[in-house]
């Protein structure tokens, strides 16, 4: 096979890759500076459309990250610029937090539950059964039904929650009308990702810690892929996929040097 060209860009993922459960994987830090100080375009991505990029700036200098706003891409914002190349000036009833209402907010959309163009969902600590069955009856009437990423659960520290993918499933059983995903392993996210720093898929890595989504949707989006060994996905996990990452490696500090 023909030898890949150098890494000039970079895309990681957030949990698992950066942070593990609360605290920096070790070398993430340095990993994150290094990338910074190089001059070389990258983008931290989360499927988490709770938070806007300015709350997860906080979440990630109060854990000693120096990273600029620009540098991190949610699925709130994929799923918004979506929509507004989809549909520009479009309008949406919207089952999410401030992350996923920020970024319609600013790709121009209008908010509603008077006859919207889409339903949205994303992902919210309190699922309302009132907004679940709002959303039912506006797909029943017409409306088109998006959700900004398939995850079934997502972690707290008392266990698995429900996510946006199982909350889809069931307003998906209710109306028979099954979602767009706009985030990861939609290709779409990377894709956008891309564009946002202007950056190329053959001179681009994604960095993640599953093989089901980081992986498969860097391969598919035509990047170099990196597995890291501080998330979801192990070795022996990741031999059973029929597809591979370009390498398997224990985390990012194994890369700090070759940036």
């Amino acid at each position: 096979m023909p030898e890949r060209k150098a890494i000039e860009s970079w895309l990681t993922d957030m949990d698992g890759v950066l942070v593990h459960e609360g605290v920096p994987v070790p070398g993430a830090p340095e990993f994150v500076n290094r990338m910074k100080k190089s001059g070389k375009p990258f983008l931290i991505l989360t499927n988490n459309s709770i938070y806007t990029p300015r709350d997860l700036q906080a979440r990630l200098n109060r854990m000693g990250f120096d990273v600029p706003e620009q540098a991190i891409w949610t699925a709130a914002l994929a799923t918004a610029q979506f929509l507004a190349d989809q549909r520009p000036g479009g309008t949406a009833y919207v089952i999410g937090e401030a992350g996923l209402t920020t970024a319609m907010h600013a790709a121009g959309y209008i908010l509603t539950e008077f006859d919207p163009d889409y339903v949205v969902l994303g992902e919210t600590r309190t699922y309302s059964f009132e907004a679940i069955t709002k959303a039912i009856r506006l797909i029943d009437g017409g409306a088109k039904f998006i959700c900004t990423n398939p995850d079934a659960t997502g972690p707290s520290n008392e266990g698995a929650l429900p996510a946006a993918g199982s909350v889809a499933a069931m307003i998906s059983k209710a109306t028979g009308v099954e979602p767009y995903f706009v985030g990861k392993p939609n290709p779409m996210m990377m894709r956008s990702a891309l564009n946002t720093i202007e950056a190329h898929s053959e001179t681009t890595a994604m960095i993640g810690d599953r093989m089901d989504t980081d992986v498969l949707c860097g391969l598919e989006a035509g990047l170099h892929t990196i597995l890291v060994m501080t998330g979801i996905s192990t070795r022996e996990e990741a031999d059973r996929y029929p597809y591979r990452p370009s390498r398997i490696i224990n985390s990012v500090a194994d890369l700090i040097d070759e940036i």
